[in-house]
């Protein structure tokens, strides 16, 4: 096996307790991070533009003469250096300087200055430009090589990390990086160091657009070792998984008895997609290594229903199943449909929040550790420590990329009590491009419920700006009213506080109760206690609300057929993949739906565009690549939690046409260089990649 070693930063010369600090706040630690922490984008510095040749909006270099320099006051001083060349005058403005600066700009001394050309009082300037005078030792300098911008954090300036960076590249060509990739697997038959220099350092003759549209051979060189590194990381955990011990559950027999018992009690049939993915999940549960399988389903496609037909798998053999959800409206909202389900049959269903307290609290851990309660379902607290499972063979985690890592390892480590892993089911309505299932979900297998129950329509989505607020209050009193239809009223807020989300929603309902008297308006928000969340919530079924004022706790797990509105106020405050999960909660039924985006003026561009797309799609993955494409991967699915997909050059939104050749190179690496397996992971996750467990 190649050991890497790893140099500390702090054998660089300038590099201090402080400034190591702040150079992990980069998750820089060593040298090689170091190297490995990319330019983001380049200036070209190399070629002096005349004065006369200067476009606003340009960023260039010049070389002149001092005029002049002055201090102009105002409600702030400003240093106003005049200069000029062969062809023009320009003025270079500084809003932050000393009086030795302002001393050293000479009349008659020459400079060269590089910045981003603007247009002010006296015509065309350069505000704050980095600049060098001349001496009559040292020359001006003209740069060899294209300008690198690094991502860099406070305290720690371009220029000293910039200067860092040249350190650590002379360090490098004395100690050059190993080559893991195998002799003729090189993209591009550029080797890890070569690309390395390039992109650190690029020839003035490279081309800006192509490193920016990340076309560059170098950059390609190190996307594909990256991504081979986590295809690799993603494999040897899922080969681990087979090597651990799980309950098998072969009597597949006695559980089919039980779950036809179940689906005969019910008023519809499973669609075909459903009994497809459960068969594959009881197929999952009979192996003695334990399930990890993915269920992805559009909102409304019943993924419900095929968790209830696992949990019955794990049920009829004397096993208890745990389900974990995100928040506890959902939690609870499962609670109902499994207590409604499970209790014909004599199966206990427990619930377990964080509001649960005293005797029925120390009720229910009883029953979770004498094994009398077989269904757990409830929130993060039923993996705290207190929480003594009987036999756990099974966990079902719902939305999982809405909790920490922490909490679902712990979650995973309740069974471990006998040397037995549960059963994993994973289920998500917001589906995975095919990048990131084949990336962050490679160790999972993937089941897609990709049929919608018979008789579900279409929602109409449209987007109208808040001038025309009134308009949308007839259109709330015409569906109640006139077609007997129930309404949902979304409210969000920018600040993360669920003090002043639930005090903005308080403010909305009763707003609305007097804008729209004789209409019955309900509020239903995180901060109420959970009898109250679900009275509302009952009331609402039940038809006896017909406005529900909500949070973004509706956003899953919800199911009023009769609601055919929703009004989502400032949808530009969310993510589409949250929109369209909102937006599910309506169309559930055969009666026309529609989902009213309620903006306010002026939208920024790509806010314009995010809810272009919603209004265009009714399709969750088309709508979840978008999503990607936008926001990226740790804002839509919550990875950043995991570390794992903290990737230094790759990016799972663009390199996705690098997925397959990375698949054939880690399948080569596997069978014909093993041992360059873990060194590769070392080199790019780190200790990161026992988070893929997650």
């Amino acid at each position: 096996m190649l050991a890497i070693e790893n140099h500390n930063i702090t054998q660089l010369k300038g590099v201090g307790d402080k400034v190591a600090q702040r150079l992990q706040k980069l998750n820089i630690y060593t040298i090689e991070d170091l190297i490995f922490h990319l330019p983001k984008r380049y200036q070209d510095r190399t070629r002096i533009t005349p004065i006369a040749h200067l476009t606003v909006g340009q960023h260039v270099s010049i070389e002149a003469t001092i005029i002049s320099a002055s201090v102009i006051q105002g409600r702030r001083p400003m240093l106003c250096v005049q200069v000029q060349d062969d062809s023009g005058q320009a003025t270079l403005r500084f809003f932050h300087f000393s009086m030795q600066q302002h001393q050293s700009f000479q009349r008659g001394r020459r400079l060269r200055a590089f910045g981003e050309v603007r247009y002010g009082h006296q015509g065309l300037e350069l505000i704050h430009p980095e600049y060098h005078l001349d001496t009559d030792t040292q020359p001006l300098p003209l740069e060899a090589y294209l300008t690198p911008i690094y991502a860099t954090t406070d305290g720690l300036k371009q220029l000293s990390l910039r200067k860092l960076i040249e350190q650590a590249l002379t360090w490098l060509t004395i100690n050059p990086l190993p080559e893991l990739l195998p002799k003729g697997a090189q993209p591009h038959a550029l080797s890890l160091q070569e690309a390395l220099m390039l992109l650190h350092q690029p020839p003035a003759d490279m081309s800006i657009s192509l490193l920016e549209a990340r076309r560059h051979p170098a950059q390609q060189r190190l996307i594909i070792e990256e991504l081979l590194a986590h295809s690799l990381s993603l494999r040897k955990l899922k080969q681990k998984n087979t090597q651990q011990q799980a309950y098998p559950m072969p009597d597949q027999a006695q559980a089919q008895q039980l779950i036809d018992t179940f689906l005969s009690q019910l008023p519809f049939s499973m669609t075909q997609a459903q009994q497809r993915v459960c068969t594959e999940i009881q197929q999952d549960l009979t192996q003695s290594y334990p399930m990890m399988r993915l269920v992805q389903g559009d909102v409304g496609s019943g993924k419900t229903l095929v968790g209830a037909v696992a949990a019955l798998c794990a049920i009829s053999q004397g096993y208890q199943i745990a389900f974990l959800a995100p928040t506890e409206l959902l939690a609870e909202q499962h609670l109902f449909n499994f207590s409604k389900w499970f209790t014909p049959l004599e199966i206990e269903v427990a619930w377990l929040s964080g509001k649960l307290k005293g005797k029925a609290r120390q009720h229910t851990l009883d029953a979770i550790a004498q094994g009398q309660a077989k269904l757990i379902v409830g929130t993060h607290a039923i993996f705290q420590e207190a929480v003594i499972y009987h036999n756990l063979a099974l966990i079902i985690i719902d939305e999982q990329h809405r909790f920490g890592v922490q909490q679902r390892l712990s979650l995973k480590k309740k069974g471990d009590s006998l040397a037995y892993q549960p059963h994993q089911l994973i289920m998500t309505a917001t589906p995975i491009p095919r990048t990131l299932a084949m990336t962050a979900y490679a160790n999972l297998d993937t089941s897609v419920i990709d049929e919608l129950p018979p008789g579900r329509t279409p929602i109409t989505t449209v987007a109208i700006p808040e001038t025309r607020r009134d308009a949308i209050l007839q259109r709330i009193q015409n569906a109640v009213s006139q077609d007997k239809r129930q309404v949902y009223w979304v409210c969000t807020l920018i600040e993360t506080s669920d003090v002043l989300e639930c005090q903005a929603a308080e403010d909305t309902a009763m707003m609305l109760s007097e804008q729209l008297q004789g209409l019955t308006v309900g509020l239903v928000h995180g901060r109420m206690n959970s009898q109250d969340k679900q009275r509302t919530m009952d009331q609402f079924k039940q038809g006896k609300i017909d406005l529900l004022v909500a949070t973004t706790v509706i956003e899953v797990g919800v199911d009023v057929p009769n609601a055919s509105l929703m009004i989502i106020e400032n949808p530009e405050r969310l993510g589409l993949a949250q929109l369209h999960q909102l937006r599910g909660r309506v169309g559930r039924g055969s009666i026309e739906s529609h989902c009213v985006l309620l903006y306010k003026s002026p939208l920024s561009q790509q806010a314009q565009q995010r809810l272009n797309i919603l209004r265009e799609s009714n399709d969750g993955f088309i709508i979840a690549q978008r999503d990607l494409e936008l926001r990226g991967p740790g804002e839509v699915f919550g990875l950043k939690q995991t570390g794992a997909l903290e990737m230094r050059v790759a990016s799972l939104t663009h390199d996705h046409l690098y997925i397959d050749q990375v698949k054939q190179l880690a399948d080569y690496v596997c069978q014909h260089a093993p041992e360059q397996s873990a060194a590769l992971i070392k080199r790019w996750l780190g200790m990161k990649h026992i988070y893929h467990q997650s």
